[in-house]
């Protein structure tokens, strides 16, 4: 903007060529740079500072030369204009052309007939141009950043709404294992009173209130899971699995053409089925990715039985160049199903490309023992 200032000052000083000699030329100059360098602090107030030089310089420069804007004005009155309009809104634009032309309707029937040539057609159709690829430019960004705001806004709301998905499927699973639970609960607490030889009221009152409490809980279980299941969910015929059917998803995996190996540390114990079921879940996640993102790669499974929880590794490695098969993009599901289900487990996670350009998933989900319960 200094830079435009200084060259208005220059082509209104130079041009000039007045006979009372440089004062009147510096002058006009000066009086031409005040509204360009005003746009820096007043837009609006630098606009009317240009129309109000615009005549006291017309008259600093004496007669025979253009009228209304002189050589120095019209500079300075165009780049205003367009420092203005790309400072404020388009209307702005729109009202400061109508008032320039006012200003050289008004002029121009002033001086009619006289010996001055005006100027006012060039500075209408310039200005009208430059305003008009200013307002433009205006749309194409006020359209891109509505543009931009609603791809934030979408990308947000699917990943919440894949988030919710998860949540919703981990739901269902889950029901299996609780309702089993409940159900043991149930049918134990009405067989009770019948092993004890003559219990008395108070025991058989409580095996009545456990069983009630039970049979209550399964019926909440099913209306939640009837809210939570979609039109065409499918209630599973089979177990959910667990940690014991590792081996026959790793034979599936291997015929779909991922070589992968298993490896267990640690006293193989049993473990909460929602936690064994979780584990497999993110197993079966986690090799899917590979087959998805690293056709024809080579992959290790870890499972590490470790005091208070449970290890899970699963880690690929790049894809062999060149592969036949490639690489599909996928919708970004895995790896938020993956931290939905350790996060209900309050567990770890961390998921990320290896040094050697594979990736990796390691999970740690905390199992708290019986004995640790107590104390």
């Amino acid at each position: 903007m200094a830079a435009v200032a200084l060259l208005t000052l220059a082509v209104g000083s130079l041009s000039s060529g007045l006979p009372g000699g440089d004062l009147p030329s510096l002058l006009s100059g000066v009086l031409c740079a005040l509204p360009v360098l005003a746009t820096l602090v007043r837009p609006v107030g630098a606009f009317w500072l240009s129309l109000a030089v615009t005549p006291v310089v017309a008259v600093l420069y004496g007669n025979g030369l253009e009228w209304p804007w002189m050589p120095g004005a019209f500079v300075s009155h165009l780049t205003v204009l367009v420092v203005v309009a790309l400072r404020t809104r388009p209307r702005t634009a729109v009202w400061m052309w109508g008032m320039t032309f006012a200003y050289a309707l008004l002029s121009d029937l002033a001086f009619t007939g006289s010996y001055y040539y005006s100027n006012s057609a060039p500075m209408l159709v310039v200005s009208a141009f430059a305003l008009l690829l200013v307002s433009l430019w205006h749309v194409r960004h006020a359209a891109q950043q509505e543009v931009t705001a609603q791809q934030t806004v979408t990308a947000h709301e699917r990943s919440r709404r894949t988030a919710l998905e998860e949540r919703t499927t981990i739901a269902r699973e889950l029901h299996d294992v609780v309702a089993h639970h409940m159900s043991v609960v149930a049918i134990q607490a009405e067989a009770a009173p019948y092993r004890v030889e003559n219990p008395p009221p108070e025991l058989e009152r409580a095996f009545a209130t456990i069983r009630e409490n039970a049979v209550a809980a399964l019926t909440e279980l099913r209306r939640i899971l009837g809210v939570v299941r979609a039109e065409d969910y499918e209630a599973p015929d089979a177990p959910q699995p667990t940690l014991a059917d590792l081996d026959d998803l790793l034979v599936n995996v291997r015929d779909a053409g991922l070589t992968v190996d298993k490896t267990v540390t640690g006293a193989v114990r049993e473990l909460p089925q929602g936690v064994e079921l979780s584990a497999y879940r993110i197993v079966q996640e986690a090799l899917s990715n590979s087959l998805r993102h690293a056709p024809g790669a080579s992959a290790r499974v870890e499972i590490a039985y470790v005091l208070g929880g449970l290890g899970v590794r699963v880690v690929n490695g790049p894809a062999p160049e060149p592969s036949l098969v490639k690489p599909s993009p996928g919708a970004g599901h895995g790896i938020t199903g993956m931290r939905e289900r350790v996060t209900m487990l309050n567990g770890e996670m961390t998921a990320g490309s290896t040094d050697d350009g594979g990736y990796e998933v390691a999970v740690f989900l905390p199992v708290t023992t019986a004995n640790e319960g107590e104390a």
